[in-house]
């Protein structure tokens, strides 16, 4: 609670115009974001770029930024709008291009590109992308049920029944493939 403290005082600063305070907060919440943006299946250079463009975001609007409220949920709501906004473009973008063919035999994958897909990801496929979404904010990011309420703008009691139900689907998924796997098995 002591740092979520010193952010609030901090963000107030940058917005009185102190420049060490930007400086001390991009050192403090970048990571987090950064991870964010990764968890979210974005390949480095995109994280990298939202990134940028999320304190970009963050700059043009800090005078909204209310001092005293927290500023973590500002913060990711902010970037999960930059997610979203840049998802977007990309999908209108890629429906305009023209696919190339008999492109796939020669494209290389580079070393340690084919083992990208994280297990995180796969574990979370079968989720909703809102389920996805408020469970990395939780889980991964490590804000509390409040924080994930303001940042995706939903109530305290929607961000728990997507929770409870994003943990009802996967316990099913999981007791599934247990049973699938057990089923399989030739005691000695």
């Amino acid at each position: 609670m002591d740092t979520d403290h010193k952010t609030e005082t901090l963000m107030t600063r940058y917005q009185a115009g102190d420049a060490s305070a930007v400086t001390a907060l991009v050192e403090s919440i970048g990571p987090q974001l950064h991870r964010f943006f990764m968890a979210q299946g974005a390949n480095r250079s995109d994280a990298d770029d939202l990134f940028q463009e999320t304190w970009l975001r963050i700059h043009r609007v800090r005078h909204t930024y209310r001092p005293g409220e927290p500023v973590l949920p500002w913060f990711y709501a902010i970037a999960r709008h930059v997610r979203i906004d840049h998802y977007r473009k990309a999908s209108r973008t890629s429906a305009h291009e023209r696919p190339l063919e008999d492109v796939s035999d020669l494209v290389a994958t580079p070393p340690g590109e084919e083992a990208h897909s994280d297990d995180l990801e796969v574990l979370l496929a079968p989720l909703s992308e809102s389920q996805r979404e408020v469970l990395r904010m939780m889980k991964v990011a490590g804000m509390s049920l409040e924080e994930v309420a303001r940042a995706t703008a939903s109530s305290v009691g929607a961000v728990k029944q997507k929770v409870h139900r994003a943990y009802k689907t996967l316990r099913e998924g999981m007791t599934a493939m247990r049973s699938k796997q057990g089923s399989g098995r030739v005691l000695p």
